[in-house]
């Protein structure tokens, strides 16, 4: 398959990058098309739709074992089917991503570029595919298997007065977002743990204890 475009997000890294699409709605990013791709009519009638489909490449796991068991975050380290998650550890490493449609414009160097709200993919992340999500696609009725055991799990973010100023307004939603997420791995339990987020090129430091998440610094 050929690599059509590629995500430029607020994530440099891994770490803290939601751990399904749609989390944190306040998150924006860009898709912008490689250089064969860069036509106009190819993205023709799009500006319809509200919503996509990404089918993406995990290119930070491309190099791993895939397994036939995994443990999700949220699942304090019960296994289940890889085929029953999300995980990135595949025997094809590939992602899929439902994210809204901000906008379209046409660049004069870089072709169209679509903005997205709600993505989970790091910077440079390669995009196979794009299709748009239409009414069948949304199932009311669903079963959501282990996932539906921790719907509203969030932490308390605190960010202490005079931290905020370093990162950029419009980003702030979006940080807080990512962190009440609750970022790190889920058999970290120490209290006094600093941890280092990369967002939106600035280093957020943070410790959790309990269901709270303190901002050390942002710089």
């Amino acid at each position: 398959m050929s690599v059509i475009a590629r995500v430029r997000s607020d994530f440099g890294q891994k770490f803290g990058v939601p751990r399904q699409s749609g989390l944190v709605a306040d998150l924006r990013a860009s898709i912008i098309f490689e250089p064969e791709f860069r036509n106009a009519d190819a993205v023709s009638g799009l500006e319809g739709f509200s919503h996509l489909w990404l089918i993406w490449a995990f290119s930070e796991n491309a190099d791993r074992e895939p397994r036939p068991t995994v443990r999700p975050p949220r699942l304090q380290g019960e296994r289940i089917g890889v085929f029953a998650t999300r995980s990135p550890h595949r025997p094809n490493p590939i992602g899929l991503s439902s994210v809204a449609i901000e906008g379209i414009v046409e660049d004069p160097e870089l072709g169209p570029i679509i903005t997205i709200s709600g993505a989970d993919l790091v910077d440079d992340t390669p995009i196979f595919d794009i299709k748009p999500y239409i009414a069948t696609d949304s199932h009311p009725e669903a079963e959501h298997g282990f996932t539906s055991r921790h719907t509203g799990y969030r932490l308390k973010v605190e960010i202490p007065e005079g931290l905020g100023h370093e990162l950029p307004a419009s980003k702030m939603d979006a940080l807080i977002g990512v962190l009440s997420e609750d970022p790190r791995p889920h058999y970290h339990h120490d209290a006094t743990r600093r941890y280092g987020l990369n967002f939106a090129g600035m280093d957020i430091k943070f410790t959790v204890e309990g269901h709270t998440l303190t901002v050390l610094g942002i710089g």
